[in-house]
């Protein structure tokens, strides 16, 4: 029984842990020091169109509106996968301690990225990147 609570934890696996841990370490430290570029950071490129819009999620419900006109752009009872998007930044803004509900900024760019920027908290959000299907509920937004 004692041997057995000796090994719990293979210490082959405990070395392998730590080497890992190490390894990062100093690649993180050797891109610091050389100064690396960022490469996962999108392009920039011109604005193409942007709009703002107030987010209002009541349960799996939507509303958003155009922050400078008041109307209303899309109000559905399941709001899909806006309604994800917003749960996301309703936690950035708790985080952040944004209070109320400012607006959001849409925005497409000239290269066909599509993002969303909160003015609230900074949190954005790239959204080209969940599939052509969620991408057109955003750009259905913009019109």
């Amino acid at each position: 029984m004692e041997r057995r609570d000796r090994e719990l934890i293979p210490r082959r696996l405990v070395i392998a842990m730590f080497s890992l841990a190490i390894a990062v370490v100093l690649l993180v430290s050797f891109a610091v020091i050389t100064d690396r570029p960022l490469v996962g950071q999108p392009k920039a490129a011109p604005i193409f169109t942007e709009r703002f819009l107030v987010l209002d999620p009541a349960g799996k419900a939507m509303r958003v509106t155009d922050a400078n006109t008041g109307d209303v752009v899309l109000n559905v009872d399941n709001g899909g996968f806006v309604s994800v998007v917003t749960d996301g930044l309703e936690r950035a803004r708790i985080v952040h301690g944004t209070e109320g509900n400012p607006p959001v900024k849409l925005t497409l760019y000239q290269n066909g990225r599509l993002s969303l920027f909160d003015t609230g908290s900074g949190w954005s959000m790239e959204l080209s990147s969940f599939g052509p299907g969620n991408r057109g509920v955003w750009l259905e937004l913009l019109k």
